[in-house]
């Protein structure tokens, strides 16, 4: 299983906020920290935003910093919330397959289970660096 680049960089933008407790953190400082386009990183700011893991300070000194402690953003959680977890074209619109008693979609949703299940026991404080890198230090 693969997750897209939405939920990629939105995992990327938690670790950096969890990273960075201190203070704020702007959207142009994670975009050339990671090489990520800002405008892209705005899209997954507001949905990270929507959902309580991150909030928005306004204003000449704002920025982003993390809603919540790393140890409550449950990664399970948020995969659930920014992937599409229907694998296969019959989850999306219900059981249209022609062949009666086919298996396969539930191989499939233990397979999608079981993946799920190992970042239901993680969360954003189990991913989080030991060290953080020197360009992610604030400079007074």
């Amino acid at each position: 299983m693969k997750i897209t680049q939405f939920t990629d960089y939105s995992l990327r933008l938690l670790i950096y906020l969890s990273m960075r407790r201190e203070g704020v953190s702007t959207v142009r400082e994670i975009s050339e920290f990671y090489s990520i386009s800002s405008e892209h990183l705005k899209k997954i700011v507001r949905r990270l935003s929507e959902l309580g893991h991150i909030r928005t300070v306004r204003g000449k000194h704002g920025g982003l910093m993390l809603a919540r402690e790393p140890d409550q953003i449950n990664l399970g959680e948020l995969l659930r919330q920014s992937e599409n977890l229907n694998l296969v074209p019959c989850h999306d619109s219900g059981d249209t397959c022609p062949i009666f008693g086919c298996k396969l979609r539930s191989v499939i949703e233990d397979a999608r289970d079981a993946f799920l299940a190992a970042f239901d026991g993680k969360t954003l404080a189990d991913i989080q660096p030991d060290t953080l890198p020197p360009s992610v230090h604030r400079q007074p």
